[in-house]
């Protein structure tokens, strides 16, 4: 266990999700971690997105999608970085042979315009997750979609001027451990830890396993946190 920190000198943890959830998909991690401060971004697929006001230091830790988005522009005052079934790039591109294949996102995002409840269901319970949602808000979800499918930050990781802690479930059935490896090259001071038989959602299959982990990393960024 580490050493018990002053709340006041402790950074904020800013949380955001993966596509297809929402800012509750945090609830057991944030319980496990509840004697830090902490912040939600949401990104609207089911009600108003949500962008905090932060102040001083913050540990930015993003799910699934979340880690790209938060790799389009991390806090000013951002220590560190964490990764939980994350990656920089999903779509499969001519020098990323183990992202998912474009044809799929496309057929996805047909059936999301057709079927989108339908299309949420499917893929949040492949996650693992077969709770009810609310009304889906179809020009995020579609955007976010195209996100997954075109988007690349592997620059924007390659340049990442914090430590990067990456949580990854060996039997993730959305980022596989190949995409995860092809994604998260090798870089002094970075830290990988893969749960065996770990999911998608490991923020809430593995809390207890996650907050551990992001604690001890923590401890290891120095005075402010």
């Amino acid at each position: 266990m580490t050493a018990s920190v002053p709340l006041a000198v402790r950074p904020t943890l800013l949380f955001a999700h993966g596509w297809a959830f929402d800012a509750s998909v945090w609830a057991p991690l944030r319980a496990e971690l509840a004697d830090w401060p902490q912040a939600v971004d949401d990104a609207g697929y089911f009600g108003p997105a949500q962008a905090p006001a932060l102040e001083g230091p913050v540990i930015a830790i993003g799910h699934s999608l979340g880690m790209l988005r938060l790799l389009r522009g991390l806090p000013a005052s951002c220590l560190g970085l964490v990764s939980i079934n994350g990656f920089p790039r999903f779509g499969a591109a001519p020098d990323f042979a183990a992202g998912v294949p474009p044809r799929m996102l496309d057929r996805m995002r047909k059936r999301l315009s057709e079927a989108p409840g339908a299309v949420l269901q499917d893929f949040r319970q492949r996650c693992g997750d077969p709770s009810a949602f609310g009304e889906p808000r179809m020009e995020a979800l579609a955007r976010d979609l195209e996100a997954l499918r075109d988007e690349d930050q592997r620059a924007a990781l390659a340049a990442l001027p914090v430590p990067l802690l990456m949580l990854a479930g060996q039997a993730d059935p959305i980022v596989s451990a190949a995409m995860t490896e092809a994604a998260f090259p090798a870089r002094p001071g970075d830290e990988r830890h893969w749960r065996e038989h770990g999911g998608h959602l490991l923020p809430v299959s593995d809390p207890g396993w996650c907050a551990g982990l992001i604690r001890a990393y923590a401890s290891r960024l120095g005075p402010a946190s």
